[in-house]
């Protein structure tokens, strides 16, 4: 029954993609913020110690050390590049399949780590609040933000529980 509840939400998420209209705005608030690749991903760690926990060059140090790191910069510049390139390609149903396939590897790669859905909740809290206070935000980008991470959560998830969204 579980298995029929995750498929159910896969596709639901996969037959509901953005509209080109929250595309765009999804599209509009990020490029705001994406420049800000050290200061979002110090708000990820600064709202959830135990996210910074799982990354091993990030254990046990404290935040405002690494911050200024190249290890750091690097790193949150992966994450935000990874968002980027999922925004780029967001209400444009031919990139579905492309999505589809990176995010599949993305929830692969971090179910391999041991990563739980509650960390990945925990991402998405910080991280939007983190664009809500520093983007241009209303309701109708709110409302595209979380259909976009719904559509994203819905597959990383597939993936963690084993069953990767085709």
């Amino acid at each position: 029954m579980k298995f029929l509840i995750v498929l159910a939400f896969a596709a639901v998420a996969a037959a509901a993609p953005l509209s080109s209209e929250e595309a765009d705005l999804l599209k509009h608030a990020w490029d705001q913020i994406k420049h800000h690749e050290v200061d979002i991903l110090a708000a990820v760690f600064s709202a959830h110690p135990d996210i910074q926990a799982r990354f091993p060059a990030f254990v046990g140090k404290d935040l405002n050390d690494i911050k200024g790191s190249a290890a750091f910069a690097l790193h949150a510049t992966r994450i935000v590049s990874f968002i980027s390139e999922v925004i780029n390609l967001s209400g444009n149903h031919a990139a579905l399949p492309a999505v589809k396939t990176l995010v599949n590897q993305l929830g692969q790669n971090h179910k391999n780590r041991g990563i739980s859905k509650e960390q990945f909740n925990e991402f998405r809290s910080a991280i939007t609040n983190y664009a809500a206070s520093h983007a241009t935000w209303g309701d109708n980008v709110a409302a595209a933000w979380n259909h976009a991470i719904d559509n994203v959560y819905a597959i990383i998830f597939s993936n963690l529980d084993g069953h990767p969204v085709a």
